[in-house]
């Protein structure tokens, strides 16, 4: 695992921002495994200025989000289909066909869990996966102790992410209560994860995530076993981590970052 320390968010958003800009000239049809939330408006927000600036493409990008609400519908204002309509797929020449988000309002949900999974699989794999974390340290939804062999399915959401999230709701009291969330497993099988993370509020879940024991408590200690995984942090969340120095050290003299110092 990589850690990143930059010195505010706005730099953290446009580093990730960076990192999917350069694995998308690379392959163009690159597979993009995508988060949403308000840490991710400011990386979304980067990659519609390289769209316009620098006509960064991604009219053959193939995207995949990690979760939606159960009982929104697209159009409902809190989905996370409008989410990633307004922040990214629309402002880009993104082909909407080629974006895919679980249907929370699916008739038979756990059919629509297999087919998201078969979907995944049919597109090759998610090759750069794009991770936030919540304060109960999960990624997409994987709530405490679920399974690190878990594949996308429905799940119920903890006290401490409704209370999270709820304020993103006009009327809290109808925040869903459960959603379709990739499983741990599925985003151990992506090629490569990346994880941003800001705000002092974030700093003891990270530590806890990067330098604490695996546990299936805290999803995202998972990531500790994926074989690329980096971690992009502000200062802010990075103030409990132990291993800073070593951290910017790798940053300041590490191949893979030269084109991002």
């Amino acid at each position: 695992m990589d850690v990143v320390i930059q010195p505010t968010a706005d730099a953290a958003c446009r580093l990730v921002a960076r990192v999917i800009a350069g694995e998308l000239r690379r392959k163009p049809h690159l597979v993009l495994g995508l988060a949403t939330g308000a840490t991710m408006e400011g990386v979304y927000r980067e990659l519609v200025r390289l769209h316009r600036e620098e006509q960064l493409d991604f009219s053959r990008c193939r995207t995949f989000n990690l979760d939606e609400y159960i009982g929104l519908t697209p159009a409902d204002p809190n989905s996370y289909h409008r989410f990633m309509r307004e922040h990214f797929f629309d402002p880009v020449n993104m082909d909407l066909r080629q974006t895919h988000l679980p249907d929370g309002c699916a008739a038979d949900l756990d059919m629509e869990c297999r087919r998201y999974e078969e979907a995944i699989r049919r597109a090759g794999g998610i090759d750069l996966q794009i991770l936030g974390i919540g304060k109960a340290g999960h990624i997409g939804f994987n709530e405490p102790l679920s399974a690190f062999r878990s594949r996308t399915r429905v799940k119920a959401l903890s006290p401490v992410t409704l209370k999270q999230n709820a304020p993103q709701f006009v009327d809290p009291s109808k925040m869903p209560r459960r959603a379709i969330t990739m499983g741990v497993g599925t985003i151990l099988d992506t090629s490569r994860c990346l994880l941003l993370a800001t705000g002092a509020a974030k700093a003891d879940i990270m530590a806890r995530a990067v330098e604490g024991p695996i546990t299936a408590m805290i999803s995202a200690t998972a990531l500790q076993l994926h074989p690329r995984c980096s971690v992009v942090v502000d200062e802010d969340a990075a103030a409990r981590l132990q291993g800073v120095a070593y951290y910017r050290w790798t940053f300041e003299n590490e191949p893979e970052w030269e084109a991002f110092r």
